[in-house]
């Protein structure tokens, strides 16, 4: 798989993480979840793996329309990617994401920064 494949890759995890069938199905999201996932919200809230599963779980509601991926190699298992969400809940996004050799890649951190309206 090129660099370009895995990166297209990532970007097609953190879309599925966007969606509400997703979102709202507590066995995906865990699946997509490194187990020391962290967040550090657009609300100035932080969230560990459990919570975030519970809360995604209970609102899937998607926070607008995704746009401008950019995903970064960081290392060669690691790679970053920043894109930004418009609407209503508009926000620039980080995520950082893993690669485990049994489980694949998995969402480690993220965060959401709000925009100005």
């Amino acid at each position: 798989m090129t660099d370009d494949d895995e990166a297209a890759a990532v970007v097609e995890l953190e879309r599925l993480l966007l969606r509400p069938d997703v979102r709202a199905d507590r066995r995906r999201v865990d699946g997509l979840l490194h187990p020391d996932f962290q967040e550090f919200g657009a609300s100035g809230r932080v969230w560990d793996r459990e919570t975030i599963v519970d809360a995604l779980a209970a609102d899937p509601t998607t926070p607008g329309a995704a746009e401008a991926f950019a995903p970064v190699r960081l290392a060669e298992d690691v790679v970053l990617l920043t894109y930004r969400v418009s609407g209503g809940r508009g926000s620039l996004r980080s995520s950082v994401w893993v690669r485990a050799p049994a489980a694949g890649w998995r969402l480690r951190f993220h965060q959401g920064t709000r925009t100005p309206a």
